[in-house]
């Protein structure tokens, strides 16, 4: 069964606006560690971050943050 993508959703929305911007962001796992990059894309299951010229596809159940890097 396919999980749906919920563009409704204020999160899905501001990651969107993330991506259509290519704002820097900073995005934190809950293991600690930290990315900054560009956000690709995102689906239902993951978030893809370019950081110095290599891709990183996160799982969101992993991700404890995301915020706009300054």
């Amino acid at each position: 069964m396919a999980t749906e993508f919920d563009t409704g959703l204020p999160s899905v929305r501001q990651v969107q606006s993330l991506i259509r911007e290519q704002n820097a962001v900073e995005l934190k796992l809950m293991t600690g560690d930290t990315f900054n990059g560009i956000v690709v894309w995102q689906d239902a299951h993951a978030i893809c971050l370019s950081v110095d010229g290599q891709t990183i596809m996160v799982m969101r159940p992993a991700v404890a943050y995301v915020k706009i890097a300054n």
